[in-house]
């Protein structure tokens, strides 16, 4: 593995900084995993996390998905719950499932809720809240339109948000993407991200941005040639 992973580190160009698009092409061409690697974007943003006002997150429904299946858990009851199922929810319930996870059960990779069934899902916020399922309004996953919650989830919708030191990883498909749609995907990411900025971000807000596959090394874009669509 050490001489792949090195002969695939000998196609990039340490410190050199590509436009998005022949990274794109690198990012495919030095991949070497047995397996279908996810491919990468690294943010590097000008805010300061620790401050509310200057926390970045937000959603965007890929063009053309993540490559991975979702596996998506509803809480709601009556009418709610079929529009769930009928939009290919894979669990649907309610305090049936609470119990369920309670007890250590975690079959699944997204929630959604309705809101007037969050008294009860609130329960849960000391085992979903640590590993990032718990729904929140603000990423549109606490809502009475399940229906396009779940396809808007199935259709590859991601979240991100800033970690310590301003930084956002967010996952724009598979290493067995057409060039095109990653490049597709990585620019709808870019524009959300390039749009959230917080008012109270001063100097430069997109520091850096860097491409990379699961195993593969990182590559780092020129953030200049971004407005000119390269």
């Amino acid at each position: 593995m050490g001489k792949k992973m090195n002969a695939a580190a000998e196609k990039i160009e340490k410190d050199k900084e590509y436009t998005l698009d022949d990274a794109m092409t690198l990012v495919k061409g030095a991949s070497y995993a047995k397996f279908d690697e996810t491919v990468d974007l690294a943010f590097n943003l000008g805010v300061d996390p620790r401050k509310s006002d200057q926390m970045v997150r937000g959603t965007v429904v890929l063009p053309h998905g993540t490559g991975k299946t979702v596996r998506v858990l509803v809480f709601a009851k009556g009418e709610k719950e079929k529009e769930a199922r009928d939009a290919g929810a894979d669990h649907v319930g309610a305090d049936d499932l609470v119990e369920k996870i309670s007890k250590g059960w975690y079959d699944f990779d997204k929630v959604v809720a309705t809101p007037d069934i969050m008294g009860v899902v609130g329960k849960l916020g000391k085992v979903l809240g640590p590993r990032g399922l718990m729904p929140n309004p603000k990423l549109g996953t606490v809502t009475f339109d399940v229906a396009k919650a779940v396809k808007d989830i199935k259709a590859g919708k991601v979240e991100y948000k800033t970690e310590k030191a301003g930084v956002i990883h967010v996952p724009i498909g598979k290493v067995s993407f057409d060039k095109q749609k990653l490049l597709e995907n990585a620019r709808a990411i870019i524009d959300s991200v390039s749009k959230a900025k917080p008012s109270t971000s001063k100097g430069k807000y997109l520091k850096k941005l860097c491409v990379s596959s699961t195993m593969g090394p990182g590559l780092r874009i020129d953030v200049t040639s971004l407005a000119s669509g390269k």
